[in-house]
């Protein structure tokens, strides 16, 4: 690639994305990116201790995570596409 060549365009998962109040009582009130968003849930996950201890790719819910996902217990690949709906352009 030379100089001249235009750079290219930031992905999607890199768009700063605002949180709904459900999802920022977990990860905080600021315009994140999706990668961010994700590592804020993990980390919130292992604070907590939420991982299933017989299936660690279940996570099991406490009140506020219920408020985001909307059940008791979600697998991390259905988390994701939960945590998608609660997030909006800023």
């Amino acid at each position: 690639m030379t100089q001249s060549e235009p750079q290219k365009k930031t992905s999607g998962f890199m768009k700063a994305l605002k949180p709904s109040a459900q999802l920022a009582a977990v990860i905080g009130s600021d315009a994140v990116p999706r990668t961010e968003v994700t590592k804020r849930l993990w980390a919130y996950i292992k604070e907590h201790n939420l991982q299933n201890p017989q299936n660690k790719r279940n996570i099991l819910c406490d009140d506020k995570l219920k408020a985001v996902m909307g059940k008791d217990e979600v697998t991390m690949f259905e988390m994701t596409g939960l945590v998608g709906k609660h997030l909006a352009q800023p």
